[in-house]
């Protein structure tokens, strides 16, 4: 017990970290895929939580590179690590950037990419390139129109001869993919190679991954993830008698073989593809819901990741959810993520979510997202977490939409049109999702409670993970929301836990030639309750290797010998439920 007890007091102490723990911290790890997670070099499960950079990719203002320059990346990268202690990223590529004309692609926009691409890397982030698109392409749109697109380039759309561009009446970006006819027509002419553009597209693709592979170091290459060959992927328009099912298996499917051929080719064989399946599969409207999500593939295996987004558009709407989210929310819709990975015998992550900050329905977002992010942590309640704790299933890897330190400070000519100046929220059909945005003074400020973004989070698992959950006591407005309540059957364990943010982890543990480590969010100076050894170095929390069933609670309090051994206790015996 003076042991533990002397543990706990080096760990609650504020510690100072040395410049060779700030060295060991940023070094990227090469992930793998065993099972369903992702696994570093140590054979440690892996837990991946950062945000997209940056919507930026979307807009011609910086030809289409998420950054307007290296220096700007590495102060999106240095501040996104320090205001939220971010591990990954997924960072958007626009085809309109790489092949502006129908050729060879442009190694100046290349470069660039490459130099941002490494302010992230060696800051030790995991970095998921995404080639990025959203109704097909800007030049789809004319002048005037109330809409635009992003992804492929003027050249391919020019040689299309596609209708006038009209969604009618519509409220929301989103409309067009089904009521857009050239949308929907340029759309399918990529999936069935009209014109070849398909094969373009691949062949820029391999290039783009080629170049990547030589002008990256073996350190930097390390920390790429894989590749999501193509963002939310949807048919355009179906073929006669096929629906979303058959679309998958005969046209999206082949496609994601034939890119996964193109990423061997380019000495990318031992990174996944994360592929996307009918963006439809999970989302919360009945009427969109569609089937999907890769049923009639077999086992993906380890050189697939299972990469789905999720927004809920009940509550975007306005209309189908008119009050807040609340505890539990999205359990249900997260873990259908959980069990279609594990169907497919792969990790899942999810690399889109987050609800609007500016907007009629911007007051759901402290819960929506806190909802969201409790979804990602465990498929439980936090009301039935404590009862059911090894119903709790794998920790969710995601990437939140996003971080833009562009945020309102755009001058976008929306579709060219110099008339049309976007300057506010993301200066993209009018979204404003950004976490981030850039002062006056030019620091990078949060637009979100730093208590909900700033998260304890299992980053590294020497062993297996089987439960988490933490209580970020985020707020909303002046209520601090408080889901997770510690029963009343472990009366040390709530003493403990009091009204401060805690999280706990019950994982069985594995030799692995490194520790578990969670991620401490800024400002918690942390007391641990486990029977494992416990050390602070920087913001990581490592608990030693050690084969057995372990157990951690990580709390703000500050508790005497006594308080702590009750709590243990209570703890030893609870944690043996999760099993």
């Amino acid at each position: 017990m003076r042991v533990l007890v002397a543990l706990l007091t080096a760990v609650a102490m504020t510690s100072s970290v040395t410049a060779a723990a700030v060295a060991e911290d940023v070094r990227p790890h090469q992930l793998t895929v065993r099972g369903s997670t992702f696994v570093d070099e140590y054979g440690r499960e892996v837990v991946l939580r950062g945000f997209n950079v940056s919507g930026e990719a979307k807009l011609a203002e910086n030809g289409f590179l998420p950054f307007a320059n290296a220096a700007d990346a590495r102060r999106s990268a240095q501040s996104m690590r320090a205001l939220t202690g971010a591990n990954a990223v997924r960072f958007p590529l626009s085809w309109a950037g790489i092949q502006p004309v129908h050729g060879p692609v442009d190694t100046r926009y290349l470069a660039a990419l490459a130099e941002q691409l490494k302010a992230f890397l060696d800051e030790g982030f995991t970095v998921l390139p995404d080639f990025h698109q959203d109704l097909f392409s800007r030049y789809l749109f004319n002048r005037g129109s109330w809409y635009s697109g992003d992804g492929a380039p003027k050249w391919v759309v020019d040689g299309g001869n596609y209708p006038a561009e009209s969604c009618g009446l519509c409220v929301h970006w989103g409309q067009n993919i089904t009521q857009n006819g050239a949308v929907q027509d340029a759309t399918k002419d990529f999936w069935h190679n009209a014109r070849g553009i398909q094969d373009d597209f691949v062949g820029q693709a391999v290039e783009t991954m080629k170049y990547l592979r030589q002008n990256l170091t073996a350190g930097q290459f390390a920390g790429i993830a894989g590749l999501d060959p193509y963002n939310e992927p949807f048919a355009g328009r179906y073929d006669q008698g096929q629906d979303s099912r058959a679309w998958e298996r005969d046209v999206l499917w082949p496609f994601f073989q034939r890119f996964r051929a193109a990423m061997d080719s380019a000495g990318w064989q031992d990174k996944p593809a994360f592929v996307e399946p009918n963006m439809f599969w999970n989302a919360n409207i009945s009427f969109q819901l569609h089937p999907g999500g890769f049923q009639d593939t077999g086992a993906l295996g380890p050189r697939f990741v299972f990469n789905t987004h999720f927004y809920d558009q009940l509550a975007q709407s306005g209309v189908f959810m008119p009050g807040k989210a609340g505890d539990g929310q999205y359990s249900g819709d997260f873990g259908a993520v959980r069990d279609r990975a594990a169907a497919l015998g792969t990790a899942a992550i999810v690399t889109e979510f987050g609800h609007p900050l500016t907007g009629y329905t911007s007051d759901k977002a402290p819960t929506v997202d806190k909802a969201m992010y409790q979804a990602l942590d465990s498929r439980v309640s936090g009301a039935d977490w404590w009862r059911r704790p090894a119903q709790s299933g794998p920790v969710l890897s995601g990437t939140q939409w996003h971080w833009d330190i562009y945020s309102g400070r755009h001058h976008e000519l929306m579709n060219d049109n110099p008339d049309k100046v976007r300057t506010e929220g993301d200066a993209w059909n009018g979204e404003d999702f950004s976490a981030a945005r850039t002062a006056d003074d030019g620091t990078v400020q949060l637009r979100q409670d730093a208590r909900l973004l700033d998260r304890l989070y299992p980053a590294a698992v020497a062993g297996h993970a089987l439960a988490f959950t933490y209580e970020d006591r985020s707020r909303d407005g002046g209520k601090t929301l408080t889901w997770n309540q510690v029963p009343s059957t472990m009366p040390a364990t709530a003493a403990l836990t009091g009204t401060g943010r805690y999280g706990v982890l019950v994982w069985r543990g594995a030799e692995t030639g490194a520790p578990t480590e969670l991620h401490v969010p800024a400002g918690m100076t942390p007391t641990v309750v486990s029977d494992v050894p416990a050390t602070r170095s920087g913001d990581r929390l490592r608990l030693a290797a050690t084969p057995g069933l372990h157990y951690a609670l990580v709390v703000e309090s500050t508790p005497t010998e006594a308080q702590v051994a009750a709590a243990r206790a209570e703890l030893a015996a609870w944690a043996a439920t999760a099993a």
